[in-house]
This record gives structure tokens, sequence and C-alpha cells, in this order.
């Protein structure tokens, strides 16, 4: 593990002139990020389902911010946020992310969970690629150690859904999409990276509803939000390989300040990345087939 000491938002660099995407930026994580970036300079732009609590969020912090209608669980949100992207693009940071929630399908019929951790971004990354001058950044969590693939039944239709595996599931599925988008762009010979940011246990909404939420009444275990946005922050704009995975240096990954950590031995595995690639987007095309013969 490669420690940054005591890298905070202070030592953030300008960011004057470059454009920044977060989704699910309305609040926790993804708002501080956005405040963030925006008050060293980058124009920000939230991509939410929610724009008016987004706006309501951004009113009145410094800096310059976009809100625009999203919602990754939605892949009709997400191809129409995406062919009307214009312009440049630096980075673009897929922090959107539901956590243990019950079972429920998506309007495409997707695995809601799933969709929305995964397939979703997966689609908003490929659609956006081609403006992205700099990096994509991943959040992922350190419970994508737990996770267990079955690309046989990615979407959950023939398991019996258990909320808190397949949020491991997904987190998993978010790393193997990173180290897969990383050979693609390192045989493309593009400069463009792929970066994974862990938050650790942040002490947000994310789990609320959740039997885990429980370990947010520990502190000192958990991470501030603000302290948790770090990683996202480091990943975001620090000179990092890519495929890197930064995280909160303390005991288990769970809080600390960003730290180089390592994903795990299925994270890091080639082929299983290669083969979730062609399974996500075959679920995508699925549905794609499906909006055509409605005449969609």
């Amino acid at each position: 593990m490669s420690r940054m000491p005591s890298w905070t938002e202070q030592d953030l660099p300008d960011l004057t002139g470059r454009t920044v995407v977060i989704t699910g930026a309305g609040r926790g994580l993804g708002l501080i990020t956005a405040r963030e970036l925006a008050r060293v300079g980058a124009r920000v732009l939230l991509g939410v389902r929610d724009t008016g609590k987004a706006r309501s969020a951004v009113a009145g912090l410094p800096g310059t911010f976009d809100v625009r209608p999203l919602d990754v669980s939605d892949l009709t949100s997400v191809r129409a946020f995406a062919d009307a992207w214009s312009g440049g693009l630096d980075i673009l940071i897929n922090n959107a992310g539901v956590m243990d929630i019950p079972a429920a399908r998506t309007a495409d019929g997707l695995d809601l969970q799933t969709t929305t951790n995964h397939t979703g971004p997966f689609l908003l990354t490929n659609l956006l690629l081609g403006h992205i001058t700099d990096r994509v950044v991943h959040v992922t969590s350190e419970l994508h150690k737990q996770g267990r693939l079955d690309l046989d039944d990615l979407d959950w239709r023939t398991r019996k859904h258990n909320g808190m595996q397949a949020y491991q599931a997904s987190k998993l599925a978010v790393v193997l999409f990173s180290l897969e988008l990383q050979r693609r762009l390192t045989a493309a010979n593009s400069p463009v990276r792929s970066i994974l940011a862990s938050p650790g246990i942040a002490r947000t909404s994310l789990a609320a509803h959740s039997r885990s939420n429980v370990v947010n009444r520990f502190t000192f275990l958990t991470n501030a939000p603000e302290r948790g946005a770090l990683s996202l922050l480091y990943a975001a704009t620090q000179d990092v390989p890519g495929n890197s995975y930064v995280g909160p240096d303390g005991l288990g990954g769970f809080r600390g300040s960003p730290a180089l950590r390592r994903q795990s031995k299925a994270g890091l595995d080639p082929a299983l990345a290669g083969r979730l690639w062609d399974a996500t987007a075959d679920l995508v095309g699925a549905v794609d087939g499906r909006a055509a013969r409605r005449g969609a």
C-alpha cells in the first residue's frame, strides 16, 4: 500500500478550464466531491434524478455548476444524457449507487441494484468515452472483496435475490469493469485512465435502510463523509496509474486518508473482466432489442 501522508482537499490542483461530470451528486459523497472540484475551478455537471434538490444543494456555493437529469438505473435516461452531450469532458465520476436494497426491477426490466451500480454506469461510460480526455473514476467498495459473480445470472433472474450479495457482486463488477476498460484504453493507445475509488465506510445515508447501517454508530470504524470523499477527489485529480485503486489507508480500508490499495484477486482477473464486459453488453443489447420490438 502506498500512502499519501496528510493529503486533503486543500491539496487539490487548480482545475480551471476542466469539465467534470458526477453522477448522483445531489447529496452525500457526490455533492462533497462536486463542491470541492468546483471550488478549485472546475465546471462541474451534476447528473441527478432530482434536479430541483440538486440545484438547491449547490445554490450559493462558489464555482460553476450545471445540473441535468440523469437516472443511471434507467437506460433510456442514460442514453438521453449521453446523446445531449457536446464538447469536451475531462473527468467522469460514476458515483451514483444504492446498497442492499430489496429486489426490484427497473423500467427496462433489469435488477435495480445491479443496474444502478454497474450496468447503467457501464453504458454511460461507453457512450461518453469519445468525449473524455482525462479519466473515468468508478466508485466501488471494500465489500467487492466479498463479491461473487454469476455471469449466467448477472441480472438476478434465476437465483433467490439477496440484497447484500447483490451489492457486493455489483461492486466487484465495478472493479472488473475498470480493469477491462483500462485494458481496452491501453490497447487503443488512449491517454484516458480508468481509476477506482473506495470511500471506506463513510457515514452517509447509503445504508440507512440496511441492517449494515449499524456500523455508522461506531464512528471509530468509519470515515466522516468529507474524509470519505477524499478518495474520490484523489482518484479524480492525482497522477496515478491506470486501474489504480484508491481507498482509505486504515485497517481494512474502512477509514483513513487516501492511499493506493489493492483490489481483490478476483478483481484483477482479466479473463473474468472480459467475460463480464460481454455479459453486461448482452444485458444492454437485450434492452435495446425489447425497445426495438416495441417500436421505440
